[in-house]
């Protein structure tokens, strides 16, 4: 058996659920067949929402010069690719999982399960929980990137029912539609400084139906955010959230379970008592789901900063250059997955260079100091335990 090097290149795949972006279109997919030597090729009427980075069973990262699972490969070399630490918390697993999305229309309202419900949930049904783990996540905007995040203020809640005459009598029985169209014809002022429901409305309405009540419960209840590059969310693993457009990086604990309940085909909803029973109210305001970056004393040149959730499966560390800056990030004692978003240059890494450029991951084990020197103005993201 050839043995495994600390730092190799990995191989991606993209899923192709129909919220995500179009052929070419897709941030996901570019990235995807920028790696060389794959048979990853671009279908331009083809929806790509998500390059997956992780050693998760489905769609999981390979080698790019063995074309091993990312999983396999671990599994023969767990002490030197995830070290003690991180075998000791969370097994021998790589424990979080990093993505690009790249989002044309709302995600599923959904939630996810926590870690007492997520093992009762597989435990139950295992093809449909296909894990035990809670799956907090956070998502860093690449471009702008529109999202319903947690619970409004209840002050903002109750105006509109209040003010709103279609709102007045509405009750969770009756059939959403009529709601809907005769909220869509009032007056802009109606809505004060929250009138971009009336511009929300008949996008949400295109994209899925009237019927849905995913409309109502995003546009009155929730938190409606538009970030912009470099701004950052976090979501607890029982937080009501669905994506409504943009490219992002995401990262989540390492799990594959979610409960839906809108923006969704009605046979694809979970069940309405399982939804409400697991949700929490928080977030209750956009500041409070919002993930500021803060400067990494890891990085020697300054040029590092880091996103770090309260769960304890990850960090996320953006390394930003300018055209031929660099930037040293000392050895960590957990693994990282490394992701180049934009421009191009160089990693040396235990002596040895790897080229970068746009698409480019890397698995990098822990102990490994690594040196960024950019040809163009550069954008790294490791997630790292």
């Amino acid at each position: 058996m050839a043995m495994t090097g600390s730092v190799f290149q990995l191989q991606c795949s993209c899923n192709n659920y129909p919220w995500g972006e179009k052929g070419s279109e897709s941030l996901a997919a570019r990235l995807c067949a920028k790696t060389p030597g794959t048979d990853f090729k671009i279908e331009n009427d083809k929806e790509y929402s998500g390059m997956r980075m992780g050693d998760y069973p489905e769609l999981p990262a390979k080698s790019l010069e063995t074309g091993e699972e990312l999983h396999s490969i671990i599994d023969k070399n767990k002490e030197k690719l995830l070290g003690k630490r991180c075998i000791d918390k969370f097994g021998a697993v790589l424990p979080y999982l990093p993505k690009v999305l790249s989002i044309q229309k709302a995600l599923p309202l959904q939630i996810h399960p926590n870690k007492e419900l997520a093992a009762q949930l597989h435990k139950k049904d295992p093809e449909k929980f296909t894990d035990p783990n809670h799956k907090p996540e956070i998502a860093m905007a690449l471009s702008k990137f529109e999202v319903f995040a947690g619970w409004k203020p209840l002050e903002d809640i109750h105006i509109l029912f209040e003010q709103l005459e279609p709102l007045r009598r509405f009750l969770p029985d009756k059939v959403v539609a009529e709601p809907q169209e005769k909220s869509g014809v009032l007056d802009k002022d109606a809505y004060g400084r929250q009138s971009y429901i009336l511009e929300l409305l008949p996008r949400l309405q295109e994209q899925y139906s009237k019927e849905d009540a995913g409309t109502l419960v995003a546009l009155l209840c929730m938190n409606f955010m538009v970030l912009s590059p470099g701004d950052a969310i976090d979501m607890p693993a029982d937080g009501i959230h669905a994506y409504l457009s943009g490219d992002i990086v995401e990262c989540m604990a390492r799990s594959n379970n979610g409960l839906n309940t809108g923006f969704c085909p009605r046979a694809d909803r979970d069940s309405v008592e399982l939804f409400s029973n697991t949700m929490t109210f928080k977030p209750h305001n956009p500041q409070e789901a919002l993930l500021p970056s803060k400067p990494s004393d890891r990085g020697k040149q300054g040029k590092t900063g880091v996103f770090a959730p309260p769960m304890s499966e990850f960090n996320m560390y953006v390394t930003n250059l300018d055209e031929g800056e660099t930037e040293v990030l000392q050895a960590f004692d957990g693994p990282g997955v490394v992701i180049v978003t934009t421009g191009s240059g160089v990693m040396t890494a235990e002596g040895k260079e790897y080229k970068l450029d746009e698409g480019y991951v890397f698995y990098i084990a822990p102990g490994v100091e690594v040196r960024y020197q950019s040809h163009s103005k550069l954008a790294v993201y490791e997630a790292v335990v």
